[in-house]
Parts: structure tokens; sequence; C-alpha cells
């Protein structure tokens, strides 16, 4: 009789699990994770999680969707969408230089200009898959592209067969600090839209960031390289000028690539003209011109057939809507986490418990390791920034910094036991065991997280350059973003305080403002400020409590404000317009019909001259005690107080 199959002991658990979640926390929580143990794409686990965590909150939860949209957008003209719309362009050029034979030039020309030193060819290696993973931003097609050129190249020259696999698998990720590495503008867009240091964050700065790690990590893994050529005692090729200016000529054209975009950026060109070039002279290149030298009998390179480019173009941008549903799923997700203070009680936390930066900034690189090698980097990006940033900002860590960190941690988990991404990659291509390419990386993923150390704990390898000062076209952007916003904000607000009670002039009538007003004010800081409190009230527009958000931002903007100029009012503004006439030892003071005697401020209209200024005054002073209390005592005390003396020194009189 046939053995019955047994049900995996781990799918049991599993089902156990989930169904006590389903019990003791919630069926939806239970659905959401079943869809994810499902294997169902990120996008629907972290819009499940977003709405299922809103639902939660006590507003409606469609507020959280309502804007996101234009959150992404920054109402149209931001810096996150010209950081946005460079994406798939420089996704685009990535898959058609790996379809059109980049790879073979590369390599060629990197053994020239290398192979003739110790570990010159080792050397080639990890130049070359750092310079194909900018091209492709994925370490995977560069494990893939260059893994069949390489491997029997090294071998070929006395390398060890597993020294080979173990290279190959570990220089696959290297190149993903350097721009225009796709991760790069993924992590500047993610952290540009967590708005933590929306005053000194620039993406296109944050490209440059990345630079001198890269190089610190190239360096490692090629003085590794070199000590194994030295030991095995490998011979070297000779150094032919021939061969090197041959495959120079003929790998120029990709070569232009990344340090043409390098010199656009640091020469101030803009990022969506930048990438949309780099689309253009890929696509002359590799369709064109590649075509007509094929004609006239030069075999330069493989020319792209509109077959082949109809379908790396549908590839790339299959790649590019992926990124861009998870971006847009995260941003979502954010905003609950935000809403409902997560990444505040994280901080809050971490610091009740982590007093060093030194120990939180270990603590970060071990879990920046897991997450490595469980999630694929944009998801990670995605996910884990938004919850890590504030963190980080708290311990006052430089954003840019805390981006090398990242992205070189996620580059180290590639490669990371049990579940790397490269290893399986690197198994598969070799037809190699998974353990026997676990222990072929060993030697790799050492030097990687001893670099990774020396970067985290030397923060001056982070170089950015200085914000640059503001050209003609970015002057007319930022112009034109101002007439957009100014266009589609309120054009006037009354002044409240923070009950939402409206402030009043010495006449009694409510105090307002307009944004035209703030045109007159001299002082940019202060003019600025003016300008932020119509244009924060009309993003109330979105709140599912418009008034009372708009209450809440200009009552504090005119605490803020109402001892300055900028609010160009009297600072006894009028909040109190009743109030009940007491005597100095604070027992009421009745009429003749022996009822508590009342002041209105709209009696004092009816008073002429200094009798009229006096009664303003006692309603002034009563205001003064809501606006800014005397400290110690209570709003009511003082404004009895105020009353008690007005009252003694005037109500004779009166």
């Amino acid at each position: 009789m046939a053995d019955k199959k047994k049900f995996p002991l781990g799918w049991l658990l599993l089902a156990i699990t989930i169904a006590a979640i389903a019990i003791f926390v919630s069926i939806p929580v239970a659905l959401l994770m079943l869809v994810f143990v499902s294997g169902a794409p990120l996008f629907t686990i972290m819009l499940g999680a977003a709405a299922l965590g809103a639902m939660s909150l006590d507003r409606p939860f469609n507020a959280e969707f309502d804007g996101m949209v234009e959150h992404i957008l920054n109402v149209g003209l931001g810096d996150q969408v010209q950081v946005m719309s460079t994406i798939p362009l420089f996704i685009y050029a990535g898959y058609l230089l790996a379809e059109a034979g980049t790879a073979d030039r590369l390599v060629r020309f990197a053994n020239a200009l290398l192979g003739w030193i110790p570990g010159g060819l080792a050397i080639v290696t990890i130049g070359t898959c750092a310079l194909f993973t900018v091209f492709t931003g994925a370490s995977g097609v560069t494990i893939i592209a260059l893994g069949g050129v390489l491997m029997p190249a090294l071998v070929r020259v006395g390398y060890p067969e597993r020294f080979s696999v173990g290279l190959i698998a570990g220089t696959g990720s290297v190149g993903l600090l350097f721009p225009p590495a796709l991760p790069l503008f993924i992590y500047g867009t993610v952290y540009g839209l967590t708005n933590l240091d929306p005053e000194i964050w620039d993406t296109r700065r944050f490209l440059f960031a990345g630079i001198v790690p890269g190089l610190v990590l190239v360096g490692m893994l090629s003085a590794v390289a070199v000590g194994v050529a030295v030991w095995k005692k490998l011979p070297r090729q000779k150094f032919d000028f021939g061969e090197l200016g041959r495959s120079f000529l003929l790998a120029l054209p990709e070569l232009f690539v990344p340090f043409g975009v390098i010199l656009g950026l640091a020469s101030g060109i803009g990022l969506p003209e930048i990438s949309a070039l780099t689309v253009v002279y890929v696509v002359i290149l590799e369709v064109g011109v590649s075509r007509l030298l094929v004609m006239v009998g030069v075999h330069w390179g493989k020319p792209l057939a509109p077959k082949v480019l109809w379908t790396t173009t549908r590839e790339a941008m299959a790649m590019v809507g992926a990124i861009f549903i998870i971006i847009f799923a995260s941003t979502a997700l954010t905003n609950f986490m935000v809403t409902a203070e997560v990444p505040k009680k994280l901080v809050e936390w971490t610091q009740a418990h982590v007093e060093s930066k030194i120990v939180f900034l270990l603590a970060i690189n071990v879990m920046l390791l897991v997450v490595g090698t469980v999630m694929d980097i944009f998801s990670a990006i995605v996910v884990v920034l938004p919850l890590i940033g504030p963190i980080a900002k708290a311990y006052g860590i430089d954003p840019y910094h805390l981006g090398v960190i990242f992205l070189l941690n996620l580059e180290v988990g590639y490669l990371h036991p049990p579940v790397g991404l490269n290893l399986f990659i690197t198994s598969v291509k070799f037809n190699r065991p998974i353990t026997e390419v676990m222990w072929a990386t060993l030697p790799f993923l050492g030097t990687m997280i001893v670099a990774l150390l020396v970067v985290t704990y030397l923060p001056f390898l982070t170089v950015v350059p200085e914000p640059e000062r503001t050209e003609p076209v970015q002057t007319l952007k930022n112009i034109i973003h101002t007439a957009v916003e100014e266009q589609r904000s309120v054009k006037e607000v009354k002044i409240v305080d923070a009950a939402g009670n409206e402030l009043r002039d010495q006449k009694g009538q409510p105090v307002v403002k307009k944004l035209a007003d703030c045109n007159d004010i001299e002082d940019v800081s202060k003019k600025d400020a003016c300008q932020a409190l119509f244009f924060d009230v009309s993003a109330c527009k979105s709140d599912a409590d418009a008034q009372t958000c708009a209450n809440k931002k200009i009552a504090a903007w005119a605490v803020s404000n109402l001892n300055g100029d900028v609010l160009d009012q009297s600072k006894a503004i009028i909040v109190v317009t009743d109030v009940d006439l007491v005597k100095p030892d604070g027992e009421p003071v009745k009429g003749k019909d022996g009822n508590p005697q009342k002041k209105s401020l709209s009696e004092c209209e009816k008073l002429e001259g200094s009798y009229q200024e006096t009664c303003r005054e006692l309603f002034i002073n009563a205001s003064n005690c809501k606006i800014s209390p005397e400290e110690g005592t209570t709003v009511e005390a003082c404004i009895a107080e105020k009353v008690g003396e007005w009252v003694d020194s005037n109500l004779t009189e009166e």
C-alpha cells in the first residue's frame, strides 16, 4: 500500500498562524497576510495595508488617498516630478545598451587598459561589472550579460573556478552607487516624498554622494583580486597600445553615456533634459549609426532590429510601470503611517533604548542587511526608507550619508546567504550548487562588509556638491511654480486664535489678511512666511475637515507673528467681545435689578472721545490674556484681573 502524502508541517503552522490572527486580531489583517504569502504583488500588499490602517483612523480613510497624487506631483512642478520623469528614460537607455552588445566592447577595452597589471583581469571584471550595472541598474542583468564573457577568460588565465564564480557574483552590484544608476533616482524620489529635509534635500546632489564610497568599495575588492593573483603567481598579459586604441574607439560611443551624464549634472543641465538627451543619443547610436556602419562594411556593434527594439521597449516600460505603481502604493502607505504617527513612535522607542549614535548606525546596518536578503532593492527603498528616515534624522545623521549607507547595505544584501539574489542568479547562470556559490562569495562578502563599516563610520567619504546658484531657467521655473501656487491658493483669510475665534481690530471688525498684502513686506523671510500661510490654508482643501485644518494653520501663524510686523496690525487685536464686569476682588458688578452686569464691545461705539478709547482698552486687555496669558495664571483669572482694574478706574466715570 502506497504511503499517504504528509501535509507539510510548515504549511500547517502557517495556516494556524493566519487563523489565530483572524480570531484574535482581525479578519482583514488575516486576509492581507494570506494574500502576502500567496505571492501577490508588493503594491497590492502596500495598498491593502494602507487601506486597513486608514480605516482604523478617526477620519474617513479616503482622505489618505485624496491627496496622494497631488503629494507625488507636488502641485505639478516639484522637484520630485522632475526626478520621476527621468526614471523611465534612464531605464529605457539601459535596456537598449544591454541588448546592443555593449558588454563585449566594455570588457575588451577594460582588459586592454588594465589586463597587464597583477590581477588585471579580475580588476577588469570588477570595473566592467560596476560600469554595466550603472547602465542597467540591476545586478542580475550584469551577471547574466557579462558572466558568459568573463568566466571563461578568468579561468583561462589561471584563476580558480570557485574564485571566478565568487568574483562575478560579488561584483554584480558594485555599480549601484555611481550615477546614473537607477536606485539613486528611486531613493532620491522616495526620500523627497517623505518631506523630512525639504530645506537641504536635493536629489540632483544625492547622485554624487555615492561616488567616493563606491570607489572605496571597488578599491577594496580590487585589492583582494590583486592579492589572489600575486599569491597564485598568475601570468600577466603584455600591454598592447594598439589594442588599447582600437578597443577604446569601439567602446568610446558607449563610454560617453555615463560620463556625459555626470558632466551634464555638474554643468547644471536639468535632470529631465539629461535623461531625454541620453535616450535620444542611445537610440541614434544603437539603431541608426550601427546600421549605417554595417551598410558600409564596418562591423562596430549589433544593430537593433525593429522586432528586438519593440521587445526591448516593452520590457523596459513593464519595469517602469512596476516601479511607479510601487512608488504610488508606498506613498499611500507612508501617508497612513505619518498620520498614525508610526515614525514618531519608532523614534521615541529607539531613542529610549539606543542612546549612542554609533550603536544606532550598527543596528541600522544589521537591519538593512537582513532586509537586503529578502527584498529587492526597489521594494526595500519604498517600504523601509519612510520608517528609518525619521529615526536617522533624530540621531542627527546627514540624509545624504544615510542614503549611501542604505544603498550599500542593499548591495551587500544581494550577496548575503541564505537568500541573496545574486547567489541564485549566479547558481543558475553557471549551473553550480547554491552552497558552492555561497562559499565562493564569502571573501567578497567579507570585503564588502568591511567597506560598509568604513563608509558608515567615516561620513566625510560621502561628498556632495554645494548647492548651485539658481540658473535663469530654474529661476523661471520657480517663478512659474510660485505663480501656480498663488493662482490655486485662497486669496484672503480671517485671522483666528488657537481656539478658532476670530481676531478683531480695535473697532471690533474681523482682521482679514490678503495674499496681495504679502508683496508689501520688504523682509524676504517675513514675506515668505506670509505667503506660506495662504499656501498652507490652500492645502487644507483636500482635508476631511478643511475649516478645522485652516483654522489650525492660521492660528499657528498668528501666534508666531502676532508681535511682529508681518501681521501688520496693532498688538492689541481683540478676541473677547463680551465680558462680565467684576471688581478687583473678583466680586461681580451688579446692576439696579440685581443681575450681574455685562459689557459688550458694541457698546463702546456709543461712547465718544476718550471714553470710547477707554472702553476699547477693556477688551484689548482681556484679549491679550487670551492670546498670551501671563505665566502661572489661567486665562479666566487674567481676564478677571484686567476687568477688575478697569472697573475700579472707570466705573464711576462711565
